[in-house]
């Protein structure tokens, strides 16, 4: 039997992977495919031995050991029925023959990461971890913890542990053991400026100029202001909106009141002050932080 385990959700490629060991009696083989030699290989795929009957294998990156990806459609035929053969590949060549021949031959499971599309499903999927892990989440706390921690699995079930074992989860439980992340923080500082709250702005750019890094930082801010613009100057609701610049719905619609309040006039000034400054801390060499902090005042003064 050949299991192919392919796409970058690395949290539920583990998953996959505890589930087909749990199903296993014995010790699983694991192995690096890239440091694979041919003769290790087939010994590998070959039956049983002494000292058991049946044997599973697991190996990581084969595809990065040219010696054997590009003449492994020539062996699948010669894995032993005895053999549970699990190749893990995130990032296959899926045009190669290889994968095609696996195609064939295999089960294929593929995993793709989450996006910001996904978010109501990570809401729902929260829930049901919780439940796994022995507490009731409540979607108004579900939606609130996938604000702040991002639709990425593994930091979600780290954040779910911390939970469990709290006596009661309520909001204002998650926002206080809960760490946002940056772009839940980058929001909530353009919010502030948004508003025209000055020392809001300049409190939470002293908090993360010393954690985050600040060209990382003006990305999600760009990023964000992007989303107002086209909110402002399309002429749709705002679920078609997200629909149009794959965000979520929910993520946008907190931008919606600022794109009513401030108006197209507003919003392009906003943009064009944004656009300078990307252009200023490419070829200016200030401050960083100074540049985003002096963006944010000016978008806090319209």
């Amino acid at each position: 039997m050949i299991t192919l385990l392919t796409g970058e959700n690395s949290f539920e490629i583990a998953r996959a992977l505890d589930e087909i060991v749990r199903n296993f009696d014995g010790a699983p083989e694991k192995i690096d495919g890239s440091e694979l030699e041919l003769d290790r290989f087939s010994d590998l795929i070959m039956g049983g031995t002494l000292f058991t009957t049946e044997r599973l294998v697991i190996i990581r990156d084969l595809s990065e050991n040219k010696k054997i990806w590009e003449v492994l459609p020539e062996w699948l035929d010669r894995v032993s029925d005895d053999v549970h053969l699990a190749l893990v590949e995130p990032k296959p060549d899926k045009r190669a023959k290889t994968y095609k021949a696996l195609q064939k031959t295999a089960t294929v499971k593929s995993f793709e990461p989450w996006s910001e599309r996904d978010m109501f499903m990570a809401e729902k999927w929260a829930q049901e971890e919780a439940r796994r892990l022995g507490f009731d989440l409540d979607k108004k706390c579900a939606r609130l913890l996938v604000e702040r921690v991002g639709v990425n699995q593994w930091l979600l079930y780290h954040a779910l542990e911390k939970l469990a074992v709290l006596d009661t989860v309520t909001p204002e439980i998650i926002e206080s053991v809960i760490d946002a992340n940056p772009s839940e923080k980058v929001f909530n500082l353009l919010d502030a400026a948004l508003r025209g709250d000055t020392e809001k702005v300049h409190s939470m750019v002293q908090i993360l100029e010393r954690s985050e890094d600040p060209y990382k930082t003006f990305g999600l801010l760009a990023g964000q202001v992007f989303q107002l613009a086209v909110l402002a100057a399309a002429n749709k609701r705002p679920a078609e909106v997200a629909t149009d610049i794959g965000v979520h719905p929910y993520a946008l619609g907190k931008l919606v009141p600022h794109a009513e309040r401030i108006g197209k006039v507003g919003v392009k000034k906003i943009a064009k002050i944004f656009a300078d400054t990307d252009v200023s801390m490419k070829s200016v060499s200030v401050d960083p932080w100074l540049q985003i902090e002096k963006a944010l005042m000016k978008t806090a003064s319209i």
